[in-house]
């Protein structure tokens, strides 16, 4: 049996550096290649070896950074210059070295030279040689590091850019803490649906809607997720619906819906009375809307194919309120998808904030007099969010709206000018909102 054990973990292993290779090199989504090789594989993998999986893959691409300035600390061949199978070998190897207490370090090692054997034998020496230093190591020179941008950096496996954007907005220590809770692995929290009563199901969350579910288990395969009794939402995210507070009968936009969470909150709050339009560029996303809504029983959603940058001369002025939650960096959400940090670049927040304000200034001629827009983003960048408010405002009859007494306290935000920022935090991703009102 204990044969069969080790068998099963070295099969794990091989899935885990094969997921690896496909995000690494072929910057494929993580949380996609995941389900593709533990699908592939299902009848062959333990539960155990599925999270065993999951923490190798997710936790390599949260690490990556500080990983390659510890391999590259004992290695005399550069990191760019290994073979793509070498490199991502050495990631897994210590990984579980340096951040996986209940693994041997002696078995890290060894693993990891039998999958050099079987991927590039010629290296098996250089792979041995690297991750035994590594065994026999501590990294506490990063902690001494003088320049704070570098220190938290590598600390945190953050891009210097992105560290020192945080740095600007928030400052040092508050930069620290944001990139510490941009790595930590986030339980899953689930909203009850309103449609359906109430439900005893996980921890209460901070939102009267919400509860958190700890371990791996996997929520959509449940009977509570299968027959429309819950929907998978982090509780920031669903604060912009919440915070929008539509009513029974009104006539509301998603103009940015995919793939329906707030889309679908918006029509539980309205007690599934009323109508929402809800767009997206693409009409497979949309598919993903209009099969969340039939799941929880909701009929009041009309989708359409369609870009939110775009007028729409047929409904100016036709909706009593309107979500915005717009296209971005998605720097809050780190946590969630790790390999966000190393697919964006500075040079793409231009580009980003660009279309971000042609959404707002398009979708607000839709609201009618007096109507609420809620703009959000999982971000925490004031380009992204600040920045594109005022410039609204003084271009356009709109008002900000204090939503503070809507926003529980536990959330952890910062407020300005009306304008909410939340932070990373072990509760809730990072996320911005504010409310606007046309005069």
């Amino acid at each position: 049996m204990k044969g069969l054990k080790m068998m099963k973990i070295d099969f794990a292993r091989n899935i885990a550096l094969k997921s690896l290779y496909e995000i690494n090199i072929k910057q494929a989504y993580s949380n996609i290649v995941l389900d593709k090789f533990i699908n592939e594989n299902r009848e062959k993998l333990s539960n155990l070896d599925i999270n065993f999986i999951s923490e190798l893959v997710y936790g390599v691409v949260t690490w990556k950074l500080t990983l390659e300035y510890i391999i590259q600390k004992y290695s005399k061949t550069k990191i760019k210059k290994m073979s793509d199978w070498v490199k991502n070998i050495l990631y897994l190897g210590s990984y579980q070295i340096i951040f996986l207490d209940k693994v041997p370090k002696s078995a890290a090692v060894n693993e990891s030279v039998n999958l050099c054997k079987k991927y590039n034998f010629k290296s098996v020496g250089l792979v041995n040689a690297i991750l035994r230093k590594i065994e026999k190591s501590d990294y506490k020179e990063i902690s001494n590091i003088t320049n704070s941008i570098t220190r938290i950096s590598l600390k945190y496996s953050m891009p210097e850019w992105i560290v020192k954007k945080i740095c600007d907005e928030y400052g040092e220590e508050e930069t620290a803490n944001i990139c510490q809770n941009l790595n930590l692995r986030p339980n899953i929290s689930v909203r009850i649906n309103r449609l359906k009563g109430k439900m005893d199901l996980g921890e209460k969350g901070i939102l009267e809607d919400f509860r958190t579910i700890t371990g791996t288990k996997n929520i959509t395969k449940t009977k509570e997720y299968i027959e429309g009794n819950i929907t998978i939402q982090d509780e920031a995210a669903g604060l912009s619906s919440f915070v929008l507070a539509p009513k029974e009968g009104e006539i509301v936009l998603d103009a940015c819906s995919a793939p329906g969470g707030k889309t679908t909150y918006l029509a539980e709050l309205m007690h599934n009375k009323g109508k929402i339009v809800a767009w997206d560029i693409y009409e497979e996303r949309l598919k993903q809307v209009e099969q969340n809504a039939k799941r929880l029983g909701i009929d009041i959603i009309q989708t359409e194919v369609h870009d939110a940058t775009k007028l729409k001369e047929e409904y100016v002025e036709k909706f009593d309120k309107i979500l915005l939650d717009v296209p971005c960096l998605g720097l809050g959400v780190i946590r969630r998808k790790p390999d966000i940090k190393w697919n964006r670049q500075e040079e793409d927040i231009k580009e980003i904030s660009d279309i971000q304000f042609n959404i707002l200034k398009t979708c607000s001629k839709y609201l009618k007099r007096n109507g609420t827009l809620v703009y959000s983003t999982c971000s925490m960048l004031k380009e992204e969010n600040d920045a594109i408010i005022e410039k609204f405002i003084k271009e356009e009859n709109f008002e900000t709206v204090n939503i503070e007494e809507q926003i529980p306290n536990e959330f952890s935000k910062i407020t300005t000018k009306d304008m909410v920022q939340f932070l990373p935090s072990q509760k809730h991703d990072g996320f911005f909102i504010t409310m606007l009102k046309k005069i």
